[in-house]
């Protein structure tokens, strides 16, 4: 959630209003965790109302079991995953309707193509059945406010709320008819709960720091589904070049808890990620921004064996009127 915006100093953090959710599923599925919600961004742009598209790109293609690197089917598994290419488009909009108060509305588009094994015994034998996914959806939007307790120039604290509805598929199928797995869909089916405060402030020569945490709490299954709660920890700098090029850094935790219920697979859910994110933003006008993030993890558990990405990276504009 939080990009970096101001002629001089661009700085975003909070738990935006875009979806910085990282979860490392069974099968990979996830978004990514770099923080580039509109938070403070207004300091830079001219206008009440913005809008921002971001793009991402998580190749989740490397296979863990808690802190090591396995190889596919090293583990005995009911399937073992292979890869999930996750290219998400992230449509947000947002308006300044008071001095202190943003509201706000995320809509993701699902760009996802999963690849696994079916391991099917049949006596002595073990039959390998390959099996894929590869669709395009309409995620769960996101609505959010956010306040400004402490709003001014050199210093800001803020906290939001919203709500993430159950408007994406959960029920997607391949061409054979068959359903993919609940953590790899679209849309989780439940209603969950938005958290988050923020901080930022100025520091000498005109640089910024800013945290921000976030909390994601599903409140029921659905279909005897329940994605495990989310945390997200983000900390970063942000260091002016000249009037339009600033330089940011952050470091990003994710820290997503066990998926329950019978459609679940709480055994190969759950993880915790560590990662580092520089990136760059530019900005063209007083209604314009460019920004691209390239994260890196330093840090992976995950719980059973899991998908990981090496990589992501992140590419977005916003436009303000």
């Amino acid at each position: 959630m939080s990009c970096v915006l101001r002629p001089l100093a661009a700085s975003v953090l909070a738990l935006g209003l875009s979806v910085p959710v990282s979860a490392l599923a069974s099968c990979g599925a996830t978004f990514c965790s770099v923080n580039t919600s509109s938070a403070f961004m207004h300091a830079g742009l001219a206008g009440a109302t913005r809008l921002d598209l971001r793009f991402e790109f998580i190749d989740q293609r490397h296979a863990m079991h808690g802190d090591d690197n396995v190889s596919v089917g090293e583990i005995p598994r009911h399937h073992d995953e292979k890869r999930t290419l996750n290219r998400n488009l992230l449509l947000t909009l947002e308006r300044d309707v008071a001095p202190e108060w943003t509201l706000g509305m995320t809509l993701p588009l699902v760009d996802r193509d999963h690849q696994h094994v079916h391991n099917h015994h049949h006596g002595d034998e073990v039959h390998h059945i390959p099996a894929s996914w590869d669709f395009r959806e309409l995620g769960d939007v996101r609505l959010k406010a956010r306040h400004e307790l402490l709003p001014g120039r050199e210093q800001g604290i803020g906290v939001s709320v919203g709500v993430k509805l159950p408007t994406g598929r959960s029920d997607v199928k391949n061409s054979d008819g068959e359903e993919a797995e609940r953590s790899l869909q679209p849309g989780s089916g439940t209603t969950d709960v938005l958290l988050g405060a923020h901080w930022r402030r100025e520091l000498a020569g005109g640089s910024t720091a800013f945290a921000s945490l976030a909390a994601e709490l599903a409140t029921a299954e659905h279909d005897d589904y329940r994605p495990g709660h989310r945390t997200h920890l983000d900390l970063g700098w942000v260091k002016p070049m000249t009037d339009r090029l600033s330089i940011p850094v952050q470091l990003n935790v994710a820290f997503k808890a066990r998926d329950r219920g019978a459609e679940a697979e709480p055994e190969d859910t759950g993880s915790t990620m560590v990662a580092l994110s520089p990136g760059i933003n530019w900005q063209m006008s007083p209604h314009w921004q460019l920004y691209a993030y390239y994260q890196r993890p330093i840090y992976q558990h995950v719980n059973g064996v899991q998908l990981t990405p090496r990589w992501s990276a992140v590419l977005g504009a916003t436009v303000a009127f």
